[in-house]
């Protein structure tokens, strides 16, 4: 082990001087300060109050493509910007600065020695003297081309969505106009109007609606709605429209229209993705020469129709126990057979109507019982004026109508034609 005497030297660093890294370090902030001025990631410039550039760094001298004895003494802030910066530098950048005494974050563009330009993020401060007297103004500036090129990429993206969404809702719309007929039969002796409440443009509902003619005077309809919505919908849509057609023209017996839909749809539809609906078929045939119809409705799990009698009384129909179709290989179907008289009107009704929102009652669904009251006070009523007044209905909803709606109403005119609507 070895002691130090009082003879030997220090080999240690001697702390009245600092050491060779602390040296550098400090000559490297002294150095920095200016080269942070010159360099720096933004432009700097002070000028005089009117504007006269007074200092301007390397940076904004490099990015414009000027000398420094192009600017210093020769030029104003202003002179550097484009005609239309010129202008809201005069009216809104100037006054500002001088109100407030700062302003930031402006968006402008500067004009380059070559006539390019260069769009730019400007900030702007007035500096004081001890008695607050304005000296002269300090702006920084920021290159702001890339943000600026974010800007039109965000924007192109933006109003390419725009035009990509607008081309679905045009094919969404087309397909739903597919699916429903385009204008409904003329059926003698009965007047005939429906609706159809689009609440999603992007999306294509499953409801859907028909009157045709059948063999011997005798006339079907029907009202349904499949399940979901979608392309997927809209192609269950278009098989049960079909389906039901075609099996009236072989059996036109309400029951077996059902069946036979209901048979197509489990057989199709059987797999991991099963599809469904609820359907109302009636099948219409004239009654007597006073007039009116013998009407059959089938029900498969479909709402109740509504049936809205000339002497101002209003129920729904019983079809209890009618199954979905397209669940099961054998569906219950219910069944119910009255008589349409003059004056009459029946009125078929999808569950986007009772499952509606309202702001009336609290942003509860509307429900059975309100569109039951509501018709009360309709009857009697015209097929037509049902379908406006609860068109308007459904209008009072506004977004509280979340699923498409489609109603149906037939009426049999009296042989006066005075109907109240």
């Amino acid at each position: 082990m070895m002691c130090r005497t009082d003879g030997d030297q220090d080999s240690g660093p001697d702390p009245e001087e600092p050491p060779d890294d602390a040296q550098a370090f400090s000559a490297l902030l002294e150095d920095s300060i200016e080269d942070l001025y010159e360099n720096a990631p933004c432009g700097y410039l002070s000028t005089s109050l009117d504007g006269q550039i007074a200092k301007v760094n390397t940076t904004l001298l490099n990015w414009l493509g000027y000398k420094r004895t192009d600017l210093v003494g020769r030029r104003k802030f202003c002179d550097l910007l484009t005609v239309g910066g010129r202008l809201y530098h005069e009216t809104h950048f100037a006054p500002l600065l001088r109100m407030q005494g700062e302003i930031s974050g402006i968006a402008l563009e500067l004009e380059a020695a070559d006539g390019s330009r260069l769009p730019v993020l400007v900030t702007s401060t007035v500096k004081t003297d001890s008695d607050g007297q304005p000296l002269l103004i300090r702006t920084t500036i920021f290159d702001a081309r890339d943000r600026r090129a974010y800007e039109h990429e965000l924007l192109r993206t933006r109003q390419e969505a725009e035009r990509e969404r607008e081309r679905l809702q045009q094919l969404a719309t087309t397909l739903q106009k597919t699916l429903l007929p385009p204008a409904l039969e003329n059926v003698p002796g009965l007047d005939v109007a429906a609706y159809y409440h689009i609440a999603s443009i992007d999306e294509v509902g499953g409801d859907f609606y028909d009157l045709f003619p059948l063999a011997a005077g005798t006339w079907g309809l029907f009202l349904g709605d499949v399940c979901g919505k979608g392309a997927e919908a809209a192609a269950v849509t278009s098989l049960a429209r079909y389906t039901l057609r075609a099996a009236a023209v072989y059996d036109p017996d309400p029951t077996a229209v059902l069946s036979n839909l209901n048979t197509v749809l489990n057989h199709e539809y059987n797999g991991t993705d099963p599809r469904f609906c609820t359907v109302i078929f009636g099948l219409l045939t004239p009654d007597g020469d006073q007039g009116g119809f013998r009407i059959t409705l089938a029900s498969g799990g479909h709402p109740p129709a509504l049936l809205l009698r000339a002497d101002g009384t209003a129920d729904y129909l019983p079809t209890p126990g009618g199954q979905l179709i397209g669940v099961l290989p054998d569906a219950d179907i219910a069944t119910i057979t009255f008589r349409l008289d003059p004056g009459d009107t029946l009125f078929l009704h999808t569950d986007g109507l009772t499952e509606a929102h309202t702001a009336a009652i609290g942003g509860e669904r509307y429900g059975d019982e309100a569109l039951l009251d509501f018709v009360r006070a309709l009857a009697p009523a015209t097929a037509q004026g049902a379908i406006t007044t609860v068109r308007d209905l459904l209008d009072t909803f506004g977004t509280g109508v979340d699923d498409d709606t489609a109603v149906l109403a037939v009426h049999v005119p009296r042989a006066d034609r005075e109907e109240q609507q």
